[in-house]
């Protein structure tokens, strides 16, 4: 199984990029079938996956210039990790999240109005809170991990293409 995945990466990188891309937004989704919906954070992390496999596939399948597909794939890649890892820290409380997704600062106002309006305007879902982990990961921890070892490979996958 290593020698085709070392394999697949070294002869097609951009349709790599595209399938892992392609798999972890399954994931994701079949979290969300199983039960666990996704926050705002959570949905921002999946655009750039969409991105990915769009783009990966146009250029697998056009033939087009691999050094700026595989470019392309480097930057949502790293997007994606940044975007990760950031919600990852949110979970860990590690620094705060945005008001919009995490409730803080709802009812800072004393205008009963507005605090009403906070309360039926917050988020059904959080994003500071980790509804699902394995050995302390939450999910939006492994989408950092997979999406940074994703942008290395891209990165290096980009630099053997201009080497040519």
């Amino acid at each position: 199984m290593i020698t085709f995945l070392k394999s697949f990466y070294f002869d097609q990188p951009i349709l790599f990029g595209s399938v892992v891309a392609a798999l972890t937004l399954g994931a994701a989704f079949g979290f969300q079938l199983a039960g666990y919906p996704p926050c705002d954070l959570c949905w921002t992390q999946r655009y750039p996956y969409m991105a990915i496999i769009g783009i990966g596939l146009l250029g697998h399948f056009l033939k087009l210039n691999p050094s700026i597909i595989l470019g392309l794939l480097s930057l949502l890649f790293a997007a994606d990790a940044g975007v990760a890892g950031y919600h990852a820290g949110v979970e860990y409380k590690w620094w705060p999240g945005p008001d919009t997704c995490t409730g803080v600062g709802a009812l800072a106002g004393d205008n009963i109005e507005d605090a009403l309006s906070a309360i039926m305007n917050a988020p059904m879902v959080r994003c500071d809170e980790v509804p699902w982990s394995l050995a302390g990961i939450s999910m939006a921890g492994y989408n950092f991990l997979i999406a940074t070892v994703m942008t290395i490979l891209m990165v290096a996958a980009t630099r053997r293409s201009l080497k040519g």
